[in-house]
């Protein structure tokens, strides 16, 4: 799929720590685009990620997409249905879990304040409830967010590799 192929609203998903946050960054730049960073609107900005109410953000969510042109990223299956009504490409990263948690420990270790996706004034990076959660939950969510992006008709970009995603980087022309 071309760069131009991709649209004008764009629904970036995939485990944690598969780069859906950069990818979304970088596209956004090159496009010109605003992007929105859903893990950002679901937690709390200066605490170690705790949570919001969906019905905290949902609203900022459903205004977000409202937009002509926009990349937005994250998961969050109970908001896929309206994000993906608006959509015009889905981009999704379906990596190796096992690989995301190498990543997740290298990233953590780094702590970069400036890290796209990273929760303002985030309190810790690091959480071995991320780990259990990317080895038992993502799993099950895996499933269900499959079956909701294959009903929903979007154009789909499905990318299973880390070499497979640099090559698209560079095809886009997007700088790693």
């Amino acid at each position: 799929m071309e760069l131009t192929q991709l649209g004008e609203r764009i629904c970036i998903m995939g485990p944690s720590n598969s780069g859906k946050s950069t990818l979304a960054q970088k596209l956004g730049k090159k496009l010109n685009v605003p992007v929105c960073h859903l893990d950002q609107l679901a937690h709390v900005a200066g605490t170690n990620w705790v949570p919001r109410a969906n019905i905290d953000w949902v609203d900022e969510h459903d205004t977000f997409i409202k937009q002509d042109r926009w990349i937005m990223e994250g998961n969050y299956s109970f908001s896929m249905p309206q994000r993906f009504a608006r959509a015009t490409t889905l981009i999704w990263l379906d990596f190796d879990i096992w690989g995301c948690i190498i990543r997740y420990i290298g990233r953590s270790l780094k702590n970069d304040p400036n890290r796209p996706g990273r929760l303002a004034d985030a309190t810790q990076d690091f959480s071995f409830t991320l780990i259990h959660y990317m080895l038992f939950t993502y799993p099950q969510k895996r499933l269900k967010s499959k079956a909701i992006i294959e009903q929903s008709g979007v154009p789909l970009l499905r990318i299973t590799s880390v070499k497979e995603l640099n090559r698209y980087y560079q095809r886009w022309g997007l700088k790693r």
